[in-house]
Formats: C-alpha cells, structure tokens, sequence
C-alpha cells in the first residue's frame, strides 16, 4: 500500500478485523470485512459500524460565521437553530460543485462544516480565499479534521444499541438532522452526537477525540453483538447510499455537474436573501431548463452498469452512467446516470454500453429503496 496515505486511529483494529483495505481519497480505509453484500444487509436489517474518520470538519466561528457560511453554501444557513443539521452544497461560479457537506450549528456563533474526505484540502482554500475576497475578517476558521474521529453506527437496531450506553441524552427524542453536544457514550466523552445518515436507514454519527476512537469503536462492537451489529466498510456504505439515491462526490456530483441536475436543487435556496457563490448561474440554469438530469435505470438484459459506462439511445451515444451496482436489496442490476431531459421519464428504454455491447435498460423512479424503518 501506498505509505502516503493517511490511516485514521482505526487502522490497526481494521487490519485485526480482517478488513480488506484500499486507497480511498487520499486514506487507507477498509472496504469490506466479511463481504459486501453481508454487510450491506446487516446494516438494511439490524446495524452496522463505520469508520468515517476520513471525513473533514472545520470550524467556523465568530460575529461573522453565518455570513461567511451563506456565501459558501447553497442552502441558507440562517434557518439553523442551535443544534441542527443541513445538508447543503459548494458552488464555482458556473454553478458546478465544489463540495456537498453538512452544516451544524453547535451554538450562537459556532458551526462546523463537515467534508469530504478526498475534496478536504481543496474545500479548506476555497473557503478560506472566499473569506479573504469578501472581508470578512470577524470570523475564525479551523481546520479539525486531524484531532476528529468519526463513527458512524447505522440501521434499524442502532438507537437500540446506542441509548443504554449514553448518558445525558434521549436518543428517541432526537429528530433527523439534529445533534447534541456533552453527551457520554461508554466513559467517552464525545464531542458531538448527530442523526443524519448516509446509507438510507436510521442512525447516528459520532465525533470523538482521535485518541478515543479505539475505545468507543471495541465497547460499540462489543455492544451490538446480540443484536448483529457488524463492523462494515465503504463497499457497503457505497451500495447503501447509492441505493437510497444519495450523492458521492466524483460520481453524481463533480465540478462537472451543477446541484440543480443532480436532482439536489431542494438544497439550492436562490432567494434566500444573501447572494452566495454561484447563484447567478444557478439563477439562470433554472431559467433556461436543464439540458440533462440524473434518472435510475434498471437493467433489463444481463449486465451491470458501472461508473463511465456510455449510455445511448438508438445507437446514439447520449449519456453516462455515474453509480451502478448489483442491489443487494432489490436483487437487481442498477444505476444511475445522466441522461438529455429528452430521455428523463420513467419508463424510458435506453441502452448501457457494456464492453462494447448495447443492453437494454430502462428508466425508473428513484429513490430504488426507501427505509420502512426510517423515522
């Protein structure tokens, strides 16, 4: 393996686990333990314990935070209470994204924008050189990401899991997209405790101290045993979240396509009262229609569609797939892919170029899945 990757406090109990590990921006992170698809499932039925520690954070505080946060992101910040979540997005001015991140807004002046693994050096001189170019000097920035450990224990079983361990906290009563600070889990104290969830069941993220990660991690998967808690890597976290049509950075979303496309424009408030980067092309992007969008396909002959893979439409080459897998959920070969507005609607059949060889798919609705346990 490549000795310029980063290894998060983890990686040692990783490798005792058994973890097949890979280069996943610019870290060394597991990707399965037993299989894919066992996981996967355990997490859709039960619960399982991810190491996302790879994950940026930064904090942003001071007079000024909110009004270096509205210019940055797309969503307005200023609807935030103390205390919660929002997904939002990072724009170039063309419109294109820098960065999908969550903004939590830990109290009056404080915020941490949490980051993509791969895009956290290139999100950290963006915001930074905004912050320079608009004056705003009554804020502070900083970079946390190194002293920060991330878990995150997901499914249907994981409040079971979780709530007898912590203590100064209700989880029942912490509603999605919300987060509590001074919470204990297992003698740990952590720094915050969320409920967003990227794989499209119920769970919890939990940010630590790096020196504490190891603890909390062997008490987690000690805990959940009985109730089949598994340690799961990012091949499950990936066909988790494709399935529940949820975005990764370099596949639905890149500085090549704009959140509106992207079927994201829920998170791109246009009139929330402040200008912000990127507005004005998005502005008129909405204006002018979208030339292609983002649609689910199924396949219909045999064959899997994978990222980069060529979409066409009688003979035509009109597309490209951006996630595609075997479902281990649906039990069915999956997609998704950028396609002409033209070709957009359910039930439309287009073709998957797949080693040289057209086969048949068509369009369907998305999300594929939908958490009957979700709350």
């Amino acid at each position: 393996m490549d000795e310029s990757l980063k290894r998060t406090p983890l990686y040692e109990y990783h490798l005792k686990l058994g973890a097949r590990m890979v280069p996943f921006g610019g870290w060394e992170m597991p990707v399965q333990y037993s299989s894919v698809i066992e996981e996967h499932r355990t997490v859709r039925q039960a619960a399982g314990l991810f190491d996302v520690s790879h994950m940026g954070e930064f904090e942003v505080s001071g007079p000024q935070a909110l009004d270096l946060i509205q210019l940055v992101t797309t969503n307005n910040a200023a609807k935030l209470a103390v205390g919660q979540v929002q997904y939002s997005l990072m724009c170039y001015e063309n419109g294109n994204v820098v960065d999908d991140i969550l903004v939590y807004r830990l109290g009056e002046n404080r915020y941490w924008l949490v980051v993509n693994a791969g895009n956290t050096q290139k999100d950290w001189e963006w915001i930074n050189v905004a912050r320079q170019r608009a004056g705003l000097h009554n804020v502070e920035l900083s970079n946390r990401s190194d002293e920060i450990a991330l878990l995150a224990l997901q499914g249907p079983k994981a409040e079971e899991i979780l709530q007898p361990l912590a203590q100064g906290v209700a989880l029942a009563q912490m509603e999605p997209f919300t987060l509590k600070t001074g919470v204990t889990v297992a003698g740990v104290q952590t720094l915050v405790i969320s409920r967003t969830g990227y794989t499209g069941e119920d769970g919890f993220e939990i940010y630590v101290k790096a020196e504490d990660a190891a603890a909390l991690w062997e008490t987690l998967l000690e805990a959940g045993e009985e109730e089949g808690l598994l340690p799961c890597g990012l091949g499950a976290r990936d066909t988790l979240r494709f399935e529940a049509k949820l975005p990764l950075y370099g596949h639905e979303i890149s500085d090549q396509h704009n959140p509106l496309e992207a079927g994201l424009g829920f998170a791109v408030k246009l009139k929330k009262g402040v200008d912000f980067i990127g507005r004005e092309a998005l502005a008129k992007l909405k204006e002018q229609g979208l030339a292609r969008k983002l649609v689910g396909i199924e396949m219909i002959d045999r064959g899997i569609p994978r990222q980069g893979y060529p979409v066409a439409v009688g003979g035509e080459i009109v597309g490209e797939v951006t996630t595609g897998s075997f479902s281990p959920t649906l039990e069915k070969n999956i997609g998704l892919a950028y396609v002409p507005v033209a070709y957009s609607n359910v039930g439309t059949e287009v073709e998957v170029i797949i080693r040289g060889r057209p086969l048949k798919a068509r369009v369907v609705e998305t999300p594929f899945y939908r958490s009957p346990h979700k709350r």
